[in-house]
C-alpha cells in the first residue's frame, strides 16, 4: 500500500509517514497541494493521500477538489488531518470529496482507526 503524506510542516510530514510506515505503508510527501499533484502525476496514484488543509500554493481543499476531477486517482482515499475544527469546514471537505477527517493534534491509535474504518486497516503492529 502507498500513501502520499501532504502537510507543509516538515515535522508533521515525519510524524506522519512513521505512522503510516509502522502500519505497513510506503510513503511519499508533498510540502502542499501542487507538489502533491506533481507527485501524483510522476508516481501514479496512491491507495491513500493524508492532507492538511492549510498549506501555501494550493491548500488542501483545494488538492481534493483537483484530486477527485482525476479520473485516475478516484479509488484513492483521502483523508484531511488539520487544525480545522469548525463543523462547516468538515463538511466542507466531506462534500468536496475527503473520505475521512483527523483534528490535530492525533495519536497512531486515532490515525489507525480511520484507516480501519476506510478499508486500510492496520498492517502490522
Amino acid at each position: 500500500m502507498r500513501a502520499l503524506v501532504i502537510d507543509d510542516s516538515r515535522a508533521i510530514r515525519l510524524i506522519l509517514s512513521r505512522t503510516l510506515t509502522e502500519l505497513g505503508f510506503e510513503t511519499l510527501d508533498a510540502a502542499n497541494g501542487l507538489e502533491a499533484l506533481a507527485v501524483l502525476q510522476r508516481e501514479g496514484p496512491m491507495d491513500l493521500a493524508l492532507v492538511d488543509w492549510n498549506m501555501p500554493e494550493m491548500d488542501g481543499l483545494q488538492f481534493v477538489q483537483a484530486a477527485r476531477a482525476e479520473p485516475a486517482w478516484s479509488r484513492m482515499k483521502l483523508m484531511m488531518v488539520t487544525t480545522e475544527t469548525e463543523l462547516a469546514r468538515v463538511v466542507k471537505a466531506l462534500e468536496a470529496g475527503a473520505d475521512e477527517y483527523v483534528m490535530k493534534p492525533f495519536t497512531r491509535d486515532v490515525i489507525a482507526e480511520k484507516l480501519a474504518l476506510l478499508g486500510l486497516g492496520q498492517r502490522a503492529a
